[in-house]
């Protein structure tokens, strides 16, 4: 589960960008709260807006950006932007301790830390393999989803009682400083330990090659559908925490950050068992997006906060077993020279989708009730698991044959070997590739 931290590089980065998220988490929690509970009137929908302005600038940016990362050193790369997110939260912090914060100047900050994310999201994401090499990758992925998920049980919760006690203002300001630790990890890391990709010379065409490559591969299709679904209608935790807490059982930020906590118990037990996993395989992301459409609607349904809170371990848990899935499988299926291109896709579809989803869920949650907002997630699970199902056995046409058994374990004889549904899958799309360049 942890052979990956046996790499002392990939020791250094994990302790960093551990404390860095920790700090993340603590200003996202605060910035939800200042803008629910101090520049509105209990606004869902505000809190809506700011998410969209945070992961908005993926759809715009992120393509490109993972031409970027395909092409230029990822160290240097991460070392830029990590600098730009921490300015970005110290300005924040400084303008709320001072009393001057008003809502579009929040909704200012947020676009721009939106504008760094989305430069660093592909470029951090494959600068994993660099740490630890192609026959690590999947168990490096899920540990810094694991990693990820601690950060997010450990800072909403810290954060939830700093607000209480000193202010929001100061707790985002201390994000600020978290980024520091990353850069010190960055400036460690021993450069004979790294295992460079082959990083593409500038050319035309470089963004549209990546999609073709994705439009070429059916599952790499149905897993982009499915991350979209749950991403934009499902994945809004900030909105679902804040108002079940304060809406609906009227609690404060303490409780607020506690949830958030308690989500993280389920997300960090369902990274783990991720990492367990030698590859990651199309029949787990489905069968996790179903189990996060039943959770998120049993969430809905929990009359009183200790039931609610409980009910989020499972939520928490099946959502990161999709997406941290979703995110090693995409990585581990693509050629390393367009990793970064494809990765940088995946990352727009994933947090592309909020700008759509978070302020309809805020809308739904302050005319219907959060409730029906969960029950908005519930219904997304279930239509991702729903393409899933579809395109699965629609393959069972396609297939020469299959030994008995369930079917969705698929076996194609090519050339004297056996390869299973999705290898084949691969396969077949890479030498379709080889095929049209002659």
């Amino acid at each position: 589960m942890f052979r990956s931290l046996g790499l002392l590089n990939y020791r250094i980065w994990f302790v960093g960008a551990m404390v860095s998220n920790i700090g993340a988490w603590m200003n996202r929690t605060a910035q939800d709260w200042l803008i629910l509970t101090e520049l509105t009137n209990d606004d869902a929908a505000a809190v809506g807006v700011a998410m969209a302005l945070q992961f908005g600038p993926a759809l715009v940016i992120g393509p490109y950006a993972g031409i970027i990362a395909d092409r230029f050193a990822g160290r240097r790369l991460l070392a830029a932007t990590q600098a730009l997110q921490g300015l970005l939260a110290l300005g924040l912090g400084l303008i709320v301790i001072l009393d001057v914060a008003e809502l579009w100047m929040v909704y200012l900050f947020a676009l721009g830390l939106g504008i760094a994310t989305a430069l660093d999201a592909p470029v951090r994401q494959t600068f994993v393999g660099e740490l630890v090499g192609p026959t690590q990758l999947p168990n490096a992925v899920a540990l810094n989803s694991a990693s990820f998920n601690v950060a997010r049980l450990v800072g909403p919760a810290v954060a939830g009682l700093l607000v209480a006690t000193i202010g929001a203002g100061w707790v985002i300001a201390i994000n600020g400083a978290t980024y520091a630790a990353t850069l010190l990890a960055l400036a460690l890391l021993r450069g004979d330990q790294l295992h460079p990709l082959k990083k593409e010379k500038k050319g035309r065409g470089q963004l549209k090659a990546g999609i073709l490559y994705v439009r070429r591969r059916g599952d790499l299709v149905v897993v982009f559908t499915m991350v979209f679904l749950v991403g934009t209608f499902g994945f809004n935790f900030g909105i679902f925490t804040a108002t079940m807490a304060r809406v609906e059982f009227g609690r404060d930020a303490t409780a607020f950050g506690l949830l958030s906590s308690i989500l993280a118990i389920g997300s960090v037990a369902g990274a783990l068992m991720s990492a367990r996993r030698e590859r990651p395989r199309l029949r787990v992301i489905a069968l996790a997006a179903l189990g996060f459409s039943f959770s998120a609607a049993a969430a809905a349904l929990m009359p009183t906060f200790e039931t609610f809170a409980v009910a989020l371990v499972l939520v928490g848990f099946t959502s990161l077993t999709m997406i941290t899935s979703s995110n090693a499988y995409v990585q581990t299926t693509t050629r390393p020279a367009i990793r970064g291109r494809v990765t940088a896709l995946y990352l727009t579809i994933f947090m592309g989708g909020t700008p759509l989803g978070a302020p309809l869920l805020g809308f739904i949650a302050n005319e219907a009730g959060p409730r029906w907002a969960l029950g908005v997630a519930a219904l997304s699970g279930l239509a991702a698991a729903a393409v899933a199902a579809l395109w699965m056995r629609s393959t069972r046409n396609l297939r020469l044959g299959r030994d008995g058994g369930p079917w969705w374990r698929v076996r194609v004889r090519y050339d004297g070997d056996d390869y299973d549904l999705e290898t084949a899958t691969r396969e077949i799309a890479i030498i379709e590739a080889s095929a049209r360049k002659g």
